[in-house]
């Protein structure tokens, strides 16, 4: 009996420990162990007495079929494929092993990562069916060059498409972070493989918290929010991921000759940093300033005591002073 079959025999409803070793033809043991690696991917699984197992909140999975139904013209002319697997280590990974599409772009989804990470290399939390976990794979042709300010319109489209969703507390902070009531909501890494000169595979991974289990937020150590917690009705998850494909896919099948420019002004209006003291740590340093929005190639300007600075993401860190 898979992990898989278990979480969806809880989906229909609750089930004592005996009636779910009866239908699934193992022992109660094994029920008990197959519920415990349910817990530790994140999904919260209630015990009660004289109810059994049941979810603490229904099953969200997100559904193929429909996702590829509801995209618009624009991101299916512009897509090469859609992989959607129910476990895998980190979506960028998966991404990175493949080659790149000749044509268009390849999206690759998952329920799970056991090994999700951040930028900078921080883990990301990755609980079972609670979030979105999205990495875009697209060949460019033109070299490092062309990316300047990709994740900056990444951020940009990502913040854009929530708000048409309602989310219109969502706010970027510089140069990855989506942001709503001062807490984390989403981060985007950017990854990239082969000659500088080009050609390129570039995968472009986003990780958004859609219904954050208890279980896994109590391990977090920064505050982090959820859409669940910013509307009473968050959208299904296959919805989400349709919103975001739209807005992302055709960002990427145009941004190697478009650039950042169509996207500085959503930025800028998005910037929750801009005008305020913040303090950037680069190279082991900080500097301390004045934020004062991003230029026209994504670098953070910023004033200081000894005037105006431009900073490229790299290995830097930015928060509120």
């Amino acid at each position: 009996m898979s992990t898989r079959t278990l979480l969806m025999r809880l989906a229909r409803g609750p089930a004592s420990g005996a009636d779910l070793a009866a239908e699934l033809g193992i022992t109660r043991s094994a029920v008990w162990k197959r519920i415990q690696v349910l817990r530790a991917a994140g999904v919260d699984v209630l015990a009660t007495p004289g109810n059994g197992y049941s979810l603490a909140r229904p099953l969200d999975l997100v559904d193929a079929e429909s996702l590829l139904a509801g995209l618009s013209a624009d991101a299916r002319a512009h897509l090469a494929g859609l992989t959607l697997d129910f476990e895998t280590d980190s979506t960028n990974a998966q991404a990175l092993r493949q080659p790149a599409p000749e044509q268009g772009v390849q999206a690759w989804l998952a329920e799970r990562q056991t090994a999700g990470r951040g930028r900078r290399g921080r883990p990301w939390a990755s609980p079972l069916a609670a979030h979105v976990y999205m990495s875009l794979s697209r060949r460019f042709d033109t070299g490092v060059a062309a990316l300047q300010g990709l994740s900056l319109a990444v951020g940009a489209a990502t913040a854009q498409a929530l708000h048409r969703l309602g989310f219109d507390r969502v706010g970027l902070k510089w140069p990855n972070d989506l942001l709503a009531d001062g807490r984390k909501l989403g981060g985007i890494l950017v990854e990239i493989r082969g000659d500088a000169a080009g050609p390129l595979q570039v995968v472009v991974g986003l990780g958004l918290n859609v219904a954050m289990p208890a279980s896994a937020g109590a391990g977090i150590d920064q505050p982090w929010c959820d859409l669940a917690a910013l509307s009473p009705t968050p959208p299904r998850r296959t919805e989400l991921c349709v919103a975001l494909l739209d807005a992302l896919v055709p960002l990427l099948a145009r941004f190697e000759s478009e650039g950042l420019a169509p996207w500085q002004d959503t930025w800028a209006r998005l910037d929750l940093l801009a005008g305020k003291p913040v303090r950037l740590e680069h190279a082991g340093r900080p500097i301390d300033g004045i934020a004062l929005g991003i230029d026209a190639e994504g670098a953070l300007r910023l004033r200081t005591a000894d005037g105006e600075q431009r900073c490229h993401a790299g290995e830097t860190s930015l928060r509120a002073a």
